[in-house]
């Protein structure tokens, strides 16, 4: 097992392999009082620059919401659907890769794509960490994550008029973030028109049956939309230009592209995932008039609900706080943006 430090574009980036195989990524983009945050993604297809993109995110992220930490993301390559043996195995490795970082908290990981609190818990203490009692207990940050993705959602659709029951939505992404979108979306009376996971997307213009979407969901993962009747299955890129009011995106970066922005139906794109508009994208979508929300604002959620809870925040008053300020710095962004054209 190897470890790699280098510096590029002001970040520390680290790469662990092993012999001829790399096992995965740490970027640190920034450090506050010694320490960066960050979760650790297991994911089969990764790479260094998608996650220095992502810490780079969490950095603008900590940013918005006045949090003094420093921005940092890991990325273990592997299987999330794999036998949890098989998947902390390769966990802890990469924890024992990264060890003099988490022992001196210089990196503080959290959950991501692919993990959860009992897998980072395995990778520190595999690292020899000492862990707080306290610590990796925040449940979630899905669903914190998604309700600032909602609050996008709402005051866009205020914005250009439309009223939640006559919003059709297509949610790239059935994970975490995206399926309790999709609960928040259907209890708020929308159309839930479109979902995809890493196995393709299925749609249905009338309305996909979420309840049921979500329990296949936790009994099959991403072989949902194989098994979900009564839509049509269509390949992943189709997503992107259904005709749809609003176009959620909950999975990786850069699927909104140059080679998708042009045919984009939607009116309103508010993401759950870190930097899923490519550069190059945004100016097109803003000549053809498409509200794109910043996603650092829309996907914050999981970040500021993990810190409140952590503070012993009741659920509550997490959902009415972010309903009220994130809602509203989004709603100020929005009057800010048509006024300057």
């Amino acid at each position: 097992m190897h470890t790699y430090y280098n510096y590029s574009d002001s970040q520390l980036r680290i790469t662990v392999t092993k012999g001829a195989e790399t096992l995965g990524y740490l970027v640190i983009d920034s450090i506050m009082n010694g320490h960066s945050y960050g979760g650790v993604r297991l994911m089969p297809k990764i790479d260094e620059k998608e996650i220095a993109i992502l810490a780079r995110a969490m950095t603008l992220k900590f940013g918005f919401l006045g949090l003094p930490h420093g921005g940092a993301k890991a990325g273990v390559i592997g299987d999330p659907e794999a036998p949890p043996e098989e998947r902390l195995a390769r966990l802890k490795v990469f924890g024992q890769a990264i060890s003099p970082l988490l022992a001196n908290r210089v990196y503080i990981p959290a959950t991501d794509m692919g993990t959860y609190n009992a897998d980072i818990l395995y990778m520190v203490k595999s690292a020899g960490m000492h862990v707080k009692k306290r610590e990796f207990t925040v449940e979630r940050s899905g669903y914190y994550t998604a309700l600032t993705v909602f609050a996008g959602i709402k005051q866009a659709a205020r914005h250009v008029g439309i009223d939640m029951p006559d919003c059709r939505i297509a949610i790239e992404g059935f994970g975490k973030v995206g399926s309790a979108l999709a609960t928040i979306l259907h209890n708020a009376k929308a159309r839930i028109a479109a979902i995809s996971t890493s196995r393709g997307a299925i749609y249905n213009p009338e309305g996909l049956d979420v309840i049921r979407l979500t329990r296949l969901a936790s009994e099959a993962g991403s072989r949902a939309v194989d098994i979900y009747e009564n839509a049509e299955h269509i390949g992943l890129p189709s997503l992107f230009e259904l005709p749809v009011d609003i176009l959620c995106p909950c999975a990786l970066t850069n699927t909104i592209n140059t080679e998708n922005a042009e045919r984009i139906s939607a009116r309103i794109i508010s993401p759950g995932a870190n930097n899923p508009v490519s550069p190059e994208a945004e100016p097109v979508l803003h000549r053809r008039g498409i509200i794109s929300l910043p996603y650092f604002m829309t996907n914050c959620g999981g970040t500021l609900g993990g810190t409140m809870e952590f503070a012993s925040v009741k659920k509550n008053k997490i959902e009415e706080f972010i309903d009220i300020h994130i809602g509203g710095r989004i709603t100020k962004l929005l009057e800010d943006a048509a006024g300057k054209g």
